[in-house]
Parts: structure tokens; sequence; C-alpha cells
């Protein structure tokens, strides 16, 4: 049967996504001002105070935690897929110059976003270690 062999294809997908979203959700925490960096370049935005930094971080935290356990699986595989899908486009100039610096690393979002897409789509196969 179909679902029963896509049980562990998803989950392994689910973990992947995982651990790129709970490093990105750490470093809220543990550098914010990096946050605070990345939101003045490729969000336009102010410097943001380590405060609101953390404020972000636990936001995330309860979203990616939530992704991980397959709860709410519409709306925390909706949200991860939302974010990262903005930082993705908001880094369009990066994709312009990929032999600059650490630029070529950029590109590694796009199976990302489509390995997100994916497991998004197929949501309600994804019931391994699940909650319901």
């Amino acid at each position: 049967m179909i679902e029963e062999k896509l049980k562990w294809p998803l989950f392994i997908l689910r973990v992947g996504i995982f651990i790129v979203m709970f490093i990105w959700t750490l470093d809220k925490f543990v550098r914010p001002e990096h946050t605070s960096a990345v939101f003045q370049k490729f969000y336009l935005m102010p410097a943001l105070s380590n405060t609101i930094s953390y404020f972000i971080g636990a936001i995330q935290s309860l979203v990616v935690f939530g992704f991980i356990i397959g709860f709410k699986k519409k709306f925390t595989y909706g949200t991860i897929l939302i974010l990262h899908s903005v930082s993705t486009l908001s880094s369009y100039s990066q994709y312009f110059h990929p032999w600059d610096g650490a630029g070529i690393l950029f590109f590694a979002a796009w199976p990302m976003l489509a390995s997100i897409i994916a497991l998004y789509k197929l949501r309600s196969y994804d019931t391994l270690f699940a909650v319901n």
C-alpha cells in the first residue's frame, strides 16, 4: 500500500527540515545580533533588539517543535513553508552572484523549499511518530 511506503520517507523529510529550522531558531537565542543583521539585510527592517530576537525565536520554537511532532500539520507545516519561502525569495540578490563569498550556499534553499512543499502536500500521509 502506498501509504505504508510513504511513512518513512515523509518522516525523514520532516526530520531533515526540522534540523535546519531548529538551528535557525537556536541562532535567534545564541546570536541575536546575527538575527538583527539578517532582518536588516534581507527583510529591510531596522535593527532588532535582543529581546525582539528572543521573542521571534520563542514563537518560531513553538512552530518548529509542533512541526517535528506532526501537531496541527496544516498550520505548522504551512507556517514552515511560508517562513522558508519568504527566506528563500528574500535572498534573491544572492542568486545573481553565487560565487561571491558564501553565495553558493543560498542555492541549498531551493531543494529544501521543494521538500517542504512535497511534505506539505503529502502531510496527511506523514503519520510516523506524529501526533493526531
